[in-house]
């Protein structure tokens, strides 16, 4: 049997939970595996079952806090003879570092105090080797070591601070919610993690249920108006509660909400407003407010007149934001008439919460007295406007209406009437300024405008600041003065191969007049005519119609028909328009193709091919011209020496200081003129350096190189003359000037020497060949 299940066996470090049973077989067999039979007290042989034992969890408690290792338990082989020439192995989760072995006795030991809370298990593996030979003994078996929890942690709540809020006004035993703790201890083992709630600070507006963590309310009918605001600290305690456990807190803010329990009161039962009895309509008189202790909707507060004799003249609105109630001004106040009236006025809450009917009633009302105040007032029209009618002829200074107005105030001061003539700025009315009559000062055409808009002003005599202005319209009725006219410019043509009495154009007329009845025009011509006819439609319009067949541009290119057109108003009016008719070349579907200017050139016999022939040619020429003067502009350049007169119109100037009087024969106008007098012993008198640069020349161009030769070498002696200044710049930049003359220099007072470049003009006359010294 040993051979079929070789096991490990262990001794726990805890002995009395070791079966006596197991230990009852001695050390030399497995402790897991029971006798095959055993006698009874009658000496009966009796027979059992092998019964597996659960072995392979080890037990260790957490924390351990000793100096040596912590011992866990021993390992056993029934291999194992006590020789020494078994070895036993441990493989796993912490071998070897967490947990070690002895390979001689197989005692187990953990190296430091493990906590649970960051790993509760560890597997592991052991096995039994040969010693000698490295052979395993046994199969490998696989066990777990469990930490055993103790209460090394206290109880945490999931937030620091919670919020939460209740109904003011709610019965006890109300939730208002429910906090948790966690304790990172072994829930299943003992009661480390066992937590009971209890309640620090709050009472007696709160409790809490000790198992659950749910909080409640503990007193009745807290008010909000009287407070809103609570904090409460929770406690959490593991142990179940017991003395030695570890405790953690939490703070709970709990804010009463609002309901509608309280009704809206007046703080007084009566008020007095006043208002000037010039206020406009609408305007507000004074405000009044019920408090109320509820906030947001139950505070909503409505308000009403419910009684006295100003309900038609006052009115009252809520102000949505304030919750106030404005009294305003509903009708015209009049001091002389009344001057106070008396309003009951109500206010009552928006939103009602029935549970509370008890505690009301929610509504009150408060007497509002206003006053009315007198102040001088501008006059009053009899009417808000005025309509007059005056016909357009109406000679000038006719009455046309009468406006009337008066000082409403007990002194009854008079009023003087006046125009504003911003509004008639042609002067075309007057006004009496004691009566208030509208008369005209011009001649009124309706053709012109039919209506005027003038403002007629009130000022009363003894105070001319209290002014007042009415509008008055005044309407100009309409007589038949105009003649009625083409209503449109006709553009009408007729083609050369229409037939007698064809159609060509549709004619109307408008008249500025409006007669009541509506206009009735008559068409008809001045006289006769044999080429056209005109037929009255009765419609206010008429047809135009040829009179014969047959027209002929060369003969005739166009015809003036007038035309009469009558009114039918008294007294009638009648005008003459002249239809002007073109001769145009149609073709047989009657569709125009040249009129005009077409005309005119198949008189003359020139096409349209031609004519455009002839100006494109024109246009070319202009082209040709245009571009013929601009090449000529660009290579039309003078000679540089037209004459001997003009070489000097030819010098480049060098700003070099030169060498004062001494330098006069430098550069010989005659010389330049005439190369063949050349004194070729006549030097300088100034010192003359040796030659610093070798001088290279071009190559000589034919024609003029006796002057080209003699100008290098003068420009040579020039450029290495050591009194000069400055170092010119080579090839020099050449500008025309005017004969050189002698300048001052600023320094020395001496003529300034001015170095010459002259344009070499080759022999055949080229002016574009120059030939220049370069030194090098």
């Amino acid at each position: 049997m040993t051979n079929q299940f070789p096991l490990l066996f262990l001794l726990l470090a805890f002995p009395q939970q070791i079966s006596p049973a197991l230990l009852a077989s001695g050390g030399s067999g497995n402790l897991f595996n029971k006798p095959a039979g055993l006698a009874d007290k009658e000496g009966k042989l009796l027979h059992r079952s092998k019964r597996g034992w659960m072995w392979n969890h080890f037990f260790l408690l957490e924390e351990y806090t000793g100096t040596d290792n912590q011992y866990v338990g021993k390992l056993h082989s029934d291999m194992d003879k006590g020789d020494g020439s078994v070895k036993y192995v441990l493989t796993g989760e912490g071998a070897g570092s967490l947990f070690v072995i002895d390979e001689k006795s197989g005692d187990l030991h953990a190296t430091k105090g493990l906590d649970r809370e960051e790993k509760a298990n560890y597997t592991l593996r052991a096995q039994a080797v040969n010693r000698y030979t490295g052979r395993p003994l046994e199969p490998e078996t696989e066990f777990v070591v469990k930490i055993h929890d103790i209460n090394d942690n206290e109880p945490k709540f999931t937030k620091e601070v919670y919020t939460a809020s209740v109904p003011e006004m709610s019965e006890v035993g109300t939730s208002v919610m429910e906090v948790t703790a966690i304790d990172a201890d072994d829930a299943t083992y003992g009661n480390s993690a066992k937590l009971v709630f209890s309640i620090l600070q709050g009472q007696p507006y709160f409790s809490v249920d000790p198992e659950s963590g749910e909080i409640r309310t503990a007193l009745p009918n807290m008010n909000r108006e009287m407070r809103e605001h609570y904090q409460v600290v929770i406690q959490a305690k593991d142990m179940a509660g017991q003395m030695g456990g570890l405790t953690g807190t939490t703070t709970v803010n709990i804010t009463l909400t609002d309901v509608n329990n309280s009704p809206p009161r007046f703080p007084h039962s009566s008020y007095h407003l006043s208002v000037l009895e010039s206020a406009e309509m609408g305007s507000a008189v004074g405000r009044i407010k019920a408090a109320d202790g509820d906030i947001g909707v139950n505070a909503e507060t409505h308000y009403g007149i419910v009684d006295g004799d100003g309900r038609d003249t006052f009115a009252i609105a809520t102000d949505r934001v304030t919750q106030e109630g404005i009294i305003t001004v509903k009708r015209r106040l009049d001091y002389e008439s009344k001057r106070t009236y008396a309003l009951k006025v109500e206010a009552w809450n928006a939103h009602l919460d029935h549970r509370f009917d008890h505690l009301g009633p929610f509504k009150d009302t408060a007497l509002v007295k206003v006053s009315v105040q007198d102040v001088d007032e501008p006059p009053v029209f009899s009417s808000s406007l005025y309509v007059f009618e005056v016909q357009e002829d109406t000679p000038v200074g006719s009455l046309i209406g009468v406006v009337s107005a008066w000082d409403p105030d007990v002194n009854d001061h008079r009023v003087r009437y006046s125009i504003d003539r911003h509004t008639d700025l042609d002067r075309l009315f007057n006004i009496s300024s004691f009566n208030g009559s509208i008369s005209t000062l011009q001649f009124l055409d309706r053709e012109a405008s039919k209506w005027h808009n003038i403002s007629v002003v009130a000022t009363e005599i003894g105070n001319p600041q209290k002014i007042s202005r009415v509008p008055v319209f005044i309407k100009l009725l309409d007589i038949n003065d105009n003649a009625p006219e083409f209503a449109m410019f006709y553009e009408t043509f007729v083609c050369e191969n229409v037939k007698a009495g064809q159609l060509i154009q549709t004619i109307s007329a408008v008249d500025t007049d409006e007669p009541l009845i509506g206009h009735k025009f008559v068409f008809s011509l001045s006289s006769s005519n044999p080429n056209f006819t005109v037929v009255d439609n009765e419609d206010n319009t008429a047809r135009i119609l040829t009179g014969r067949s047959g027209f002929s541009r060369r003969e005739r290119s166009a015809y003036l028909l007038p035309v009469v057109i009558s009114d039918n108003d008294y007294p009638i009016q009648s005008s003459t328009s002249t239809l002007t008719i073109q001769v145009c070349a149609c073709d047989r579907k009657g569709n125009v193709q040249s009129c005009g200017l077409e005309a005119f050139l198949l008189s003359t016999r020139l096409s349209t091919a031609a004519l455009v022939a002839v100006l494109l040619c024109v246009i070319i020429l202009l082209m040709i011209v245009v571009l013929f003067a601009a090449l000529r502009r660009q290579k039309k350049k003078g000679p540089l020496i037209i004459s001997k007169e003009d070489v000097r119109d030819n010098v480049v100037s060098y700003n070099d200081e030169g060498g004062g009087e001494e330098d006069t024969q430098a550069f010989d106008i005659g010389t330049l003129r005439n190369p063949e007098v050349l004194d070729v012993n006549k030097q300088r008198r100034d010192i003359i350096p040796d030659m610093l640069f070798p001088c290279r020349r071009a190559s000589p161009v034919h024609g003029g190189s006796d002057i080209r030769d003699f100008i290098s070498c003068r420009l040579t002696d020039n450029d290495s003359d050591p009194t000069a200044p400055l170092t010119t710049r080579w090839p020099p930049t050449r500008t025309r000037e005017a004969a050189p003359s002698p300048s001052l220099s600023a320094r020395s007072g001496r003529p300034r020497r001015t170095a010459i470049r002259s344009s070499i003009t080759s022999a055949a006359g080229d002016p574009t060949s120059k030939s220049w010294p370069t030194c090098i």
